[in-house]
C-alpha cells in the first residue's frame, strides 16, 4: 500500500495506514527539509498523537524529496533557537524517546546536524544508499543540544564520534551500516 503524496502545505505529513504503521513525512523538498521552530512543534505533537493512537503499532519517519533532514533552516534559526528546547510538550525528539511505539527512520539522503540528531533518535535506521549523515554544529559554533555526541559516541565509540562531529565529515549509508547505526541498506527509500 502507498502513501499519497504529501500535500505541498502540510510540512510535517502524517498519515496512518489501516495495518497499524503511521508515516510521518518531513515535507519541505525545496529546502532539503530544513527545520522551522513551527515545524518541530508539529513534529513534536505529531509523534506525541501516533503514540497515544491505539490502531498505530509502528512509526515510520522520513523526510520527502532528496533529503531526510538538512537540519535547522538557517534562515529562520533565532526563531529556532530563542524556543524552549525543554519543553518537551514541543520537542521533537523528547517526544520520539518517550513514544512506546518503535520509530524506524528511513534515511533518503543528506540528515546533516539537527535531522541526524533526529535520525538517532529513532529506535531503527534503514537507509538508501544515497544517504549521508553530517554533524555541522562545531563549523556553527553551537552544541548538539537532542544528544548526538552522547548517543554517537555510544554507538561507533569516541573517537570515531568526535572525528565525526569536529571535521563535519560526511558519513555514507555504507559507512554508517559498518559502523552499525543503520540496520539496513536499501537500494532506495521514496516518500
Amino acid at each position: 500500500m502507498e502513501i499519497p503524496l504529501p500535500p505541498p502545505e502540510k510540512l510535517i505529513f502524517v498519515h496512518r495506514q489501516p495495518n497499524g504503521v503511521a508515516y510521518v513525512i518531513i515535507n519541505r523538498p525545496k529546502s532539503l527539509n530544513s527545520l522551522t521552530r513551527p515545524m518541530m512543534v508539529d513534529m513534536a505533537q505529531a509523534i506525541k498523537s501516533l503514540d497515544s493512537d491505539n490502531s498505530v503499532r509502528v512509526i515510520i519517519l522520513s523526510g520527502s524529496g532528496r533529503a531526510f533532514c538538512s537540519g535547522v533552516d538557517l534562515t529562520a534559526a533565532e526563531d529556532v533557537f530563542k524556543g524552549d528546547v525543554k519543553d518537551v510538550e514541543t520537542d521533537p525528539v523528547a517526544q520520539m524517546e518517550r513514544c512506546k511505539k518503535p520509530i524506524i527512520g528511513a534515511i533518503n539522503g543528506f540528515a546533516v546536524t539537527a535531522g541526524f540528531e533526529i535520525a538517532l533518535a529513532c529506535d531503527l535506521l534503514v537507509a538508501s544508499k544515497e544517504a549521508k549523515f553530517m554533524d555541522t554544529h562545531a563549523r556553527f559554533g553551537i552544541f548538539p543540544s537532542w544528544g548526538l555526541s552522547q548517543k554517537l559516541s555510544r554507538i561507533i565509540g569516541p573517537s570515531r564520534a568526535r572525528e565525526v562531529s569536529l571535521t563535519a565529515m560526511a558519513v555514507t549509508a555504507e559507512q554508517a551500516e559498518r559502523w552499525v547505526w543503520l540496520i539496513m541498506l536499501l537500494k532506495e527509500v521514496n516518500f
